[in-house]
């Protein structure tokens, strides 16, 4: 749970720079060296990611000079695609897994109160005059395992309900951005 939220909180501050590096209106090429050299120091994620797919590819099919501005777009903007699409598989990782978490733990919870009581009846069967003494044990076990359910379920499922909106906004910022860049690159093909 944490490092899916430090992976999160990275992800969106990381969003934030880009985005008020990119929209200073500075050089897209000063942009793009600086970029790259995050690359190499391992830095590279998200929005700044996206970007610095789309205008390689731009620079690319540009510096070929015999395609039509429409397909060197076009090329950019399937660069970008592929590169949110590994982004948004990189902040959807292990998300399946607290949903799986969140629904399956109340159910283990549920087992082990249905064995607690059980176990509380097959102690009341060997005895002649049913005590409290003697059902208490079965019944503590029954409602530890019930609170143990509920515990991990609880955190998973708060878990993943906000991880799962927070990748959703990052999705939606990622793709808005990716429509802006596409109409600057449009201007300048």
């Amino acid at each position: 749970i944490f490092l899916k939220l430090f992976t999160i909180k990275d992800a969106q501050s990381n969003a934030e720079e880009f985005e008020s590096a990119f929209w200073l209106g500075g050089d897209l090429d000063r942009l793009y060296d600086s970029v790259i050299s995050n690359k190499r120091r391992g830095k590279l994620q998200g929005m700044a990611s996206i970007f610095e797919a789309g205008y390689d590819e731009f620079i690319k099919h540009q510096n070929d000079g015999d395609q039509d501005a429409s397909d060197v777009v076009a090329g950019a903007r399937r660069a970008m695609q592929a590169t949110f699409n590994r982004e948004l598989d990189n902040l959807d990782a292990h998300l399946p897994f607290l949903a799986s978490v969140a629904s399956v733990s109340p159910y283990i919870g549920l087992f082990g109160t249905v064995w607690g009581i059980m176990n509380s009846f097959r102690g009341l069967s060997n005895v002649a005059q049913a005590t409290l003494s003697l059902v208490a044990p079965g019944i503590a076990e029954a409602l530890i395992a019930t609170a143990i359910g509920l515990f991990a379920a609880i955190p998973a499922v708060i878990a993943y309900n906000r991880y799962a909106a927070s990748v959703d906004r990052l999705a939606v910022r990622y793709e808005s951005f990716m429509d802006e860049f596409t109409n600057i690159l449009q201007r300048r093909a």
